[in-house]
């Protein structure tokens, strides 16, 4: 009976689909020999401005820049299908409203969640009122001690070591290419993955084998988030019902995943029911080990830390040593902070790395690894710069274009300036001054900012001074190298980021 139902259901849609596409098809062909004479979308009866809204699928987030970056209130509003309104913003004060003043108003909604719900089940990012309240105290617990941070310097340590480092080696006596995008990915889901649940996937071994792991969950990642970009969210629910497309390739994906993190899950507990006392350090093991065993639970919350430390720091260093490469005076000035610490720093020197830490969060500026971050108004609303908010609809902050709006950062944003994020003292030594989060939300702000943030900052800036002490990256192109960005869940440089690595000789 309900296959049925839904077979009609798919009959009634399809027509008025095609005749959407239609529509559209012939739109943009009309478009390509007429440009129009404003940046601004037109807005039709019953589509709204859908049909540009599928023309920009695969460049909206710089598509979408350029409409905030013309706005006089760096906020615009998109009329969709059927009367549906989505507003997107760079303003300050609309940042801070959302995220902070009005936090209880803006939420991530059914429409998220139902679109990650497959991949990400009930876990910390796909949740919102009390099971978000309880994860985020449970999971605030436990970064906030003192043996997480040095287990987390002791696994990063480790795969740098014996893996990152003699890779580059090998890459630079051999001279060959690598994708820095691909080797810091296994490089990050080694580290994340032996932080969450102490196992070690060895994605970074010299091989470069195949992980069935890491495979499903780039296929879980990369399909969840085109789940987004669906022209009709009624398409993939279809797909998922019939079993068929993307969606099966999805729920074979999301099987593998959850199957691989269960198991682990079962053997930390049975691991540590044979133990007396606590001796991992793992995020699993702390989470089982407080009295939080629900098995569901757990995989919920570790796959949604896997997910949040794997493409993150990886995408930021792959946007940092590319843009170092184009500005060789920001490498020796880090190069001079390296100098003046041990081999392997300890915290405190890391810590003490304020030039390097200006250079990363000018990366995130330009490049964050989370562009736009969609919440829903649960009820109507008016944002500071005027903007009405309706009940239900899209509500959605563009780090990724704040990091270039003018009147955040001045008319040279285009340039990458460290500098913004120091001063000198009196004795002409650095320290950072910190930009406020509604300014900079790369790692959200108010209630939910990010509790990874600064083990984010620890891991980059240790694999940037083990990295540069010993070689330098060189981008492969030989006519320069000019990356374009692609957004899936975080934002990454499509097709890859071909190096070469040269021998850097004794810094000391």
């Amino acid at each position: 009976m309900l296959i049925q139902l839904f077979a009609s259901l798919f009959l009634v849609t399809l027509p008025l689909a095609l005749f959407i596409l239609k529509i559209i098809t012939k739109t943009s062909k009309s478009r390509k020999s007429n440009p129009p004479s404003s940046i601004f979308p037109k807005s039709y009866p019953i589509i709204g401005s859908s049909l540009a809204v599928k023309s920009h699928r695969e460049d909206r987030v710089q598509w979408t820049t350029q409409l905030l970056q013309s706005s006089p209130s760096g906020t615009f509003t998109f009329r969709l299908l059927f009367g549906r309104r989505q507003i997107v913003t760079a303003n300050a004060a609309n940042v801070q409203h959302m995220l902070k003043t009005h936090f209880s108003n803006y939420q991530k909604g059914p429409f998220s969640c139902s679109i990650l719900f497959d991949f990400l089940g009930d876990g910390i990012f796909n949740v919102d009122g009390e099971s978000w309240k309880f994860q985020r105290q449970v999971s605030s617990h436990e970064f906030n001690t003192k043996d997480l941070r040095k287990f987390i310097q002791t696994v990063v340590d480790t795969e740098l070591i014996d893996r990152l480092i003699p890779m580059f080696s090998d890459a630079a006596v051999d001279k060959t290419v690598l994708d820095l995008q691909e080797i810091l990915q296994r490089f990050a889901f080694d580290n994340i993955c032996k932080i969450a649940f102490g196992f070690d996937p060895a994605c970074l071994s010299p091989s470069l084998p195949s992980a069935e792991f890491a495979e499903a969950f780039e296929d879980a990642t990369v399909i969840s988030s085109r789940r987004f970009r669906a022209f009709l969210s009624l398409s993939w629910k279809i797909k998922r019902f019939f079993d068929v497309g993307s969606e099966k390739k999805l729920r074979i994906a999301v099987a593998r995943v959850r199957d691989f993190a269960m198991k682990i899950v079962r053997e930390k507990k049975q691991e540590l029911a044979d133990k007396s006392s606590l001796e991992s350090v793992d995020l699993l093991s702390r989470f089982l080990s407080s009295g939080h065993t629900d098995e569901n639970f757990a995989t919920d919350i570790v796959i949604s830390f896997i997910l949040a430390g794997r493409d993150t720091t990886s995408a930021a260093l792959t946007w940092f040593f590319w843009l170092l490469s184009k500005n060789p005076e920001v490498e020796k000035e880090i190069l001079k902070e390296i100098k003046g610490k041990s081999d392997m720093p300890v915290f405190e020197e890391i810590k003490d790395m304020v030039y390097t830490h200006a250079c990363l969060c000018e990366t995130m500026r330009l490049y964050p690894p989370v562009p736009v971050d969609g919440k829903m108004a649960v009820d109507d609303d008016v944002l500071p710069d005027g903007t009405l908010v309706k009940k239900g609809s899209t509500v959605a902050y563009h780090p990724y274009a704040m990091g270039r709006m003018e009147t955040l950062w001045g008319s040279d944003w285009a340039e990458f300036k460290p500098e913004w994020w120091l001063q000198r003292d009196e004795e002409g030594k650095w320290s950072f001054v910190g930009r406020d989060p509604y300014t900079y939300p790369v790692f959200q702000a108010g209630p939910r900012i990010c509790l990874g943030k600064e083990m984010a900052f620890l891991q980059m800036k240790r694999v940037v001074a083990g990295v540069l002490r010993r070689f330098k990256v060189v981008p492969a192109a030989e006519n320069g190298f000019e990356p374009s960005l692609v957004a899936f869940l975080t934002s990454k440089m499509k097709n890859g980021f071909p190096v070469r690595i040269e021998d850097r000789g004794d810094l000391d």
